[in-house]
């Protein structure tokens, strides 16, 4: 082929984006979770797992007295089967079922609790194994009606455990019915987070290169750019990043997506009373806006007595009202329409400190006030939901409690479920059952804040994490908590202060990498295609061939986006480029 012909040549791209195909696998995972009280428990799941007797329909057989209480299988009127502890004599005390569990397996943990009166009772559903106590679930057991409840479990070796519930209220009776303990290997595990990634972050992609008389083109190479990611992937920040080229250049070419460490929260912004200063914050801003990042607005107000501006706990309630009023006012008006969400009031799943100077319909009070200055969701965020088992107070379970009691008072716009995140040991099992739990709200949920404490396995938990949540269907954004200080980051830094990454900055770029398929190249088949799987979002795709000049290439902007569930619809798109 001479020079003209080769400067006259018509390239056609078409890609079909097809619904992500995966491989069934014979040990499913099974993502529900119902928030409702219900007159019935529903089925077990997974049928019991291996808990023997899981619906009491053969009487106590498996089940026995734990500490000192009085156990009984009880049928209600429509035939509904279930076991009751009364006379309890200890928070611990009611009844208990043993297993054979084993190291390395991953235990998921089900079922549904009663009580014989009182509302909102909170219960724990406790093993004890030969290493000590370990909680897997909470729920918050009623009256009258069924609560479900779910968590998960690992130990730290292979031996016996058993199972028990436990509440404080020592005069009601607590009823279980539907329990489950499901165990997975770490490969079946494994495949549900890949399952899940194919299904809802990526979908196939074919794409087809033809010369302008519609004949495949062979050989073709085709490079793949992400442009902006459907999945939100990001790190926080400080003000260090102004004025440090390298922190600049490190931070800017990874990320699209970022939350002040502290330069918006109420102590920055006014540390003294009358007194605002939005410099630093309006610096970030700016830069981050510049550079195509997007920011968390983080925080409107803290429920944290420890992090109030200094000159806030002496105030009276009513100077308090007025000051707490005016915050919410300076700070979403300031940055109304620049910031994707916000953290309106901090932590008020731990603390209290302006209900307990305001009144417990505080928080909703300010929730109502902020979304009056922008349409941003507004954020719930709070620590230990899905890090630490132990921790009721930010159990899933209260934390849907917590979300009723914001609508209950008057709240009624956009809501989203932020997650802390701040980890020591990874319980794997309890994170993917308390996503579970929370995704019942049908709520944005986002990790805010992951970082893990310092360790040996600070990377391996890292990557564990990661892989975990993005592996969740409910998960929509992910920020890690590792803003850089030259003394050294909050719990966590993903590199030294030359900027060279540490294991956990490796661990970081690894899945930045797998997101954005970064130096993803194909070549076309002797059918002119080359397919793929593709995380969505926004692509470029560059495509060269021998027939072109050597400095010329096709180039077009394509946008990968989720499919419906088990459609068999098929998008086709063209595109043309002329060489000459």
């Amino acid at each position: 082929m001479d020079i003209m012909k080769r400067e006259n040549l018509v390239l056609v791209l078409s890609y079909l984006l097809i619904t992500a195909g995966f491989e069934v696998y014979a040990q499913n995972y099974d993502y529900s979770y119902t928030a409702e009280c219900l007159k019935n428990p529903l089925k077990p799941q997974y049928n019991g797992g291996i808990v023997v007797n899981p619906e009491l329909n053969d009487d106590l057989n498996g089940w026995s007295s734990f500490g000192d209480a009085k156990i009984e299988h009880k049928v209600t009127n429509d035939g509904n089967k279930f076991i009751v502890a009364s006379e309890r004599k200890g928070p611990y005390h009611g009844f208990s079922q043993n297993f054979q569990l084993e190291k390395d397996k991953f235990y998921v943990i089900s079922g549904w609790v009663q009580v014989s009166h009182g509302d909102a009772h909170s219960v724990a559903v406790i093993f004890k194994t030969q290493n000590g106590f370990e909680h897997a679930a909470w729920a918050i057991a009623k009256s009258g009606c069924w609560s479900m409840f779910k968590g998960g479990l690992v130990v730290n070796a292979s031996g016996p455990a058993e199972l028990y519930f436990e509440t404080n209220n020592t005069s009601i009776d607590i009823w279980a019915d539907s329990i489950s303990v499901k165990p997975f290997s770490q490969e079946e595990w494994k495949s549900h987070q890949d399952q899940t990634i194919e299904k809802v972050r990526k979908s196939k992609v074919a794409i087809q290169v033809v010369d302008s008389k519609g004949m495949p083109l062979p050989n073709a190479t085709i490079s793949l750019i992400q442009g902006r990611a459907n999945f939100p992937f990001g790190c926080a920040i400080n003000k260090n990043v102004l004025n440090n080229t390298a922190y600049n250049n490190w931070f800017f070419s990874r990320f699209k997506f970022t939350v002040f460490e502290d330069e918006m929260k109420w102590y920055s912004d006014e540390p003294s009373q009358g007194k605002e200063d939005y410099s630093v914050s309006d610096s970030l801003l700016k830069l981050c806006k510049s550079r195509g990042v997007s920011v968390r607005g983080h925080n409107i107000l803290w429920d944290d007595p420890k992090f109030q501006p200094n000159w806030v706990p002496s105030l009276s309630p009513q100077q308090l009202s007025a000051a707490a009023t005016k915050r919410v006012g300076s700070v979403v008006r300031k940055y109304s329409g620049q910031v994707i969400h916000w953290d309106v009031v901090n932590e008020n799943l731990h603390f209290n400190f302006f209900e307990s100077k305001l009144g417990q319909g505080a928080s909703a009070n300010f929730y109502r006030l902020a979304s009056q200055f922008d349409k941003a969701p507004l954020f719930l965020n709070d620590f230990n939901t899905i890090e630490e088992q132990k921790d009721g107070a930010s159990s899933p379970a209260n934390y849907l409690a917590k979300i009723k009691q914001l609508r209950a008072g008057g709240y009624n716009g956009p809501l989203g479920i932020g997650l802390e995140g701040h980890f020591n040991t990874p319980n794997q099992p309890y994170i993917r059952s308390s996503l579970d739990t929370l995704a019942s709200a049908k709520l944005p949920i986002w990790i805010t804040e992951l970082d893990v404490s310092s360790g040996p396995n600070q990377a391996q938990f890292l990557d564990q994490i990661i892989k975990e949540v993005v592996g969740h269907p409910a998960v929509q954004g992910l920020i890690i908590w590792s803003a850089w200080k030259p003394n050294g980051c909050f719990r966590m830094c993903l590199t030294d202060n030359n900027f060279k990454n540490l294991p956990t900055g490796d661990v970081v770029d690894r899945v930045r990498t797998t997101l954005s398929h970064e130096g993803l190249i194909g070549t076309t088949n002797s059918d002119g295609y080359f397919e793929t799987s593709l995380f969505h979002g926004d692509y470029q795709a560059i495509v060269t061939h021998p027939l072109l000049l050597a400095d010329s290439s096709f180039q077009h902007n394509l946008t990968v986006i989720p499919t419906a569930d088990e459609s068999d619809e098929i998008r086709l798109l063209s595109y043309k480029f002329t060489t000459a």
